[in-house]
């Protein structure tokens, strides 16, 4: 008889909750669509982790340490400034010391290639190269590319793991990218964020720029090393952050996309110096007025090197270069980008107006006589 009354008692209100939810999946059907979302979403439909795309590209990026001699008029405590004070120290003799440095590479190339940067190794006597695996060897300089402040390294050893590099133009702003290297020399390490623009340049960092920016943390140490898409393919070469003279990242960092860095590994890998083509002008973009003068965009040519291809195609000052090989022109950058991806011996096709007159001029491409990439 208990027993019957308290189900009695429980039974109404169990009941009335039935009743209850029934009725609001009817009267609310967008309920069911939430809880149908809800049950389809999987673990792995998310980017809950990176750890995959870690684990695919980590095995080629190295830790480098650079030895160099250097002059130094006295020991550590020459820069103390009571003992600049006391002491006449312009007589101090030289003394040579080892200096020090620490970056990163990335391994491109089973054979045991590697990208890094230029000011990584620059001047240095000794580069120790240190693999994930934990093995130690030296490293041969096989040339660099000043200009994009690229070095490539070579090391002998087998059972190198090369990291996959992404397909050109795949990089878009908001992508998600992984940074990895060895900042501070605290070992291998890896900080994520985003691409916050690409196209970057007139920075003052390098001689030709064209930077992925990201606010992944690209600290002293990280400099060579791997930028990396969320499937762990190589985007870039880790190469600066906005303000060097800070200990830290400030969220704005640059890096030399994957395939210019690779045009450069492969010429100097060919051909010991990287081929770049050379017009022989200087000219300057023109102003807002000057682009109401002349009813269009582009450059205005103010010198002209003799002998240069662009003299021999017949070039002359105040010539206006609007477009390059069907290009529009639109500043010096565009010229300089345009024609770094011309071959060698080609013909370039020079759009230009003069006194009112569109021509076409046609010049050949040639790489400049004073420029030689150092081996």
């Amino acid at each position: 008889m208990k027993l019957q009354r308290l189900l009695q008692y429980v039974g109404w209100p169990v009941a009335a909750g039935i009743i209850i939810a029934l009725l609001s999946l009817i009267l609310f059907p967008q309920l069911r669509a939430q809880h149908n979302s809800l049950a389809t979403t999987s673990y792995g439909s998310g980017p809950v982790s990176y750890a995959d795309a870690v684990s695919h590209a980590a095995p080629a990026v190295v830790n480098i340490y650079t030895e160099k001699k250097v002059l130094q008029r006295a020991p550590g405590y020459y820069n103390n400034p009571y003992y600049r004070h006391f002491y006449n120290n312009s007589n101090t003799p030289l003394q040579e010391r080892m200096q020090k440095t620490l970056g990163s590479g990335v391994i491109v190339d089973d054979r045991g290639l590697i990208l890094t940067n230029n000011h990584v190794i620059n001047g240095a006597d000794k580069i120790q190269v240190l693999l994930y695996d934990g093995r130690v060897t030296s490293a041969e300089l096989v040339g660099i590319d000043a200009e994009n402040d690229i070095a490539v390294l070579k090391i002998k050893l087998d059972k190198l793991f090369a990291i996959n590099v992404d397909q050109p133009n795949n990089i878009r702003v908001g992508d998600v990218v992984l940074a990895i290297g060895n900042p501070f020399g605290v070992g291998q390490s890896v900080s994520q964020g985003i691409v916050s623009a690409t196209g970057r340049w007139n920075l003052g960092i390098n001689d030709s720029e064209n930077f992925i920016q990201t606010d992944a943390a690209i600290n002293p140490g990280n400099s060579g090393g791997a930028l990396i898409d969320a499937r762990g393919n190589l985007i870039g070469i880790n190469t600066a952050q906005l303000d060097e003279t800070t200990a830290a990242s400030v969220g704005i960092s640059f890096a030399v996309p994957a395939e210019i860095a690779m045009k450069s590994l492969k010429q100097i890998v060919e051909f010991g110096e990287v081929r770049r083509i050379w017009l022989g002008i200087s000219a300057e973009q023109l102003s807002t007025k000057g682009v109401e003068v002349y009813g269009t965009g582009g450059m205005i040519v103010t010198g002209i090197e003799p002998n240069a291809p662009a003299d021999k195609a017949g070039l002359k000052p105040n010539d206006v270069i609007t477009h390059i090989n069907g290009i529009a022109v639109t500043d010096g950058h565009t010229v300089k980008n345009l024609v770094a991806d011309i071959e060698l011996g080609s013909e370039i096709k020079i759009r230009i107006l003069r006194e009112g007159k569109v021509l076409e001029l046609i010049a050949v491409a040639k790489m400049q006589p004073s420029n030689h990439t150092q081996t």
